[in-house]
């Protein structure tokens, strides 16, 4: 802390905090200048702390009510708000209740985006008590390690106190604000549209097609290519509806309809030709927008009327999920992902642990993660695939045709039988593996 002539803190302890690991200061979720003022107010020691814990803390957020996830740049704004919260829990334990700054725009802009996304006021507080348990208990841990044993049991009373008042303040705040937003947002044409669309895919059978069409300015009785389209910067909603509109007009679409749905995330729908054919556009053009404006994106396969207005979305949604899993799996991301190109990947992962469980259990030793049995894998996953042609599968790999021959034989020698006894189920678990990686190469509960 610097000495400007300021009064002596009320717990120099809070000063000596600092984190486990190590922590650059550009990992902070802040910007820049509220970072320098933390430190020029508590210290870089502090503020890596902070930072380190709200990772943590985040984790665990999502982890419980998953609701205030729903994309990278959610989590991102997720981070941002209560990085805000605990370096003002910082600021209240060492300078009093009176040196707390007003409520961070971060958390006013988080809570704009739950009522934005219909999500639950009663959801948004389970966060803020799962958020403030955690770092209760991880101020109160610092506090027995920093402060003398004769005070301890005193200062733990007093932190506990002074925090719970602070979350009770900031959650009347929070409230307020919620009920604020929701008013207004309530009222606005976005969210009528919103609605009806979130009426639709969760029960039609409530929703005149005929109604729906004319509020949203979209024919739902037409033949529909839906697509969700990310990013991980939570500003670019502007973006992400101007890219949403290239790429279906590249996919062939005659008219569009976009719906933001969290920080980074739209879902979009445009009307298409009913017997499949496109208009001058391709993939390469649709990858290539997308990868101009920094995005991604998941389409599913057409579909006629409202279902099939509902079923493309929920397998551009599955293709979202898959995309997400292989990049939880170190896989280099894919900017556009179709739905026919994953089907079989997303179905088989729609229950990760029984995935998890067949493919542990058909690999074997193979499964292993280190890098000769990764190694293993994509071979004898390519070879299967290309009909065991030594040849091509060298092509594919860049590697010589002896080393793929020698791979083949290692990964046989390791599964202990040969390649004709369980083929499918084999390639089966091979893909999963290769495209999900940790998702299903480790148990759900052991910590990735």
């Amino acid at each position: 802390m610097t000495e400007t002539g300021r009064r002596r803190p009320r717990r120099a302890w809070i000063a000596r905090l600092g984190p486990r690991g190590e922590v650059d200061m550009d990992r902070a979720a802040s910007p820049r200048a509220i970072v320098e003022d933390a430190v020029a107010r508590v210290g870089a020691g502090p503020v890596r702390w902070a930072i380190e814990l709200n990772a943590v803390v985040v984790r665990r957020i999502v982890g419980e009510v998953p609701a205030l996830g729903g994309g990278p740049a959610a989590v991102e704004m997720l981070r941002r708000g209560n990085e805000a919260t605990t370096l003002r829990a910082l600021f209240t334990l060492l300078e009093g209740p009176a040196a707390t700054l007003p409520t961070d725009e971060a958390i006013l802009e988080g809570i704009r985006e739950f009522v934005h996304r219909a999500v639950p006021l009663e959801r948004v507080l389970h966060g803020v008590r799962v958020g403030h348990a955690a770092t209760t208990e991880a101020f109160l841990r610092a506090c027995t390690e920093l402060v003398d044993p004769e005070v301890a049991v005193d200062e733990v009373t007093a932190i506990s106190r002074e925090l719970f008042s602070y979350v009770d303040e900031l959650s009347d705040t929070m409230i307020r604000a919620y009920l604020v937003e929701h008013e207004v947002w309530s009222t606005s044409a976005a969210a009528a549209r919103a609605d009806i669309v979130r009426s639709l895919l969760s029960d039609p059978a409530t929703t005149d097609a005929g109604e729906a069409s004319r509020t949203l300015g979209y024919n739902l009785r037409r033949t529909h290519e839906a697509v969700v389209v990310w990013s991980d910067s939570p500003d670019g909603g502007s973006t992400l509806q101007a890219t949403a509109n290239e790429v279906l007009r590249a996919r062939g679409a005659t008219t569009t309809l976009a719906i933001p749905v969290a920080s980074g995330r739209l879902w979009a729908w445009g009307t298409v030709p009913p017997d499949g054919t496109r208009g001058t556009g391709s993939w390469e053009a649709v990858t290539e927008a997308l990868s101009r404006h920094k995005t991604q994106a998941a389409f599913g396969t057409p579909g006629d009327g409202v279902a099939g207005f509902r079923r493309s979305h929920r397998e551009a949604e599955r293709g979202e999920r898959v995309e997400r899993l292989r990049r939880e799996a170190g896989r280099v991301p894919r900017h556009a992902t179709a739905y026919a190109d994953i089907a079989t990947i997303a179905l088989l992962a729609t229950d990760l642990d029984a995935a998890g469980d067949f493919v542990r259990r058909e690999l074997g030793g193979l499964a292993a993660r280190n890098a000769p049995m990764e190694a293993l894998r994509t071979t004898l996953y390519h070879y299967i695939d290309a009909e065991r042609g030594l040849v091509d599968v060298a092509r594919r790999l860049h590697v010589a045709r002896g080393t793929v021959s020698y791979r083949v034989k290692r990964a046989q020698e390791v599964l202990g039988h040969d390649l004709d006894g369980r083929r499918f189920a084999l390639h089966t678990a091979l893909a999963l593996a290769e495209e999900l990686g940790d998702a299903v190469l480790l148990p759900r509960d052991v910590e990735r």
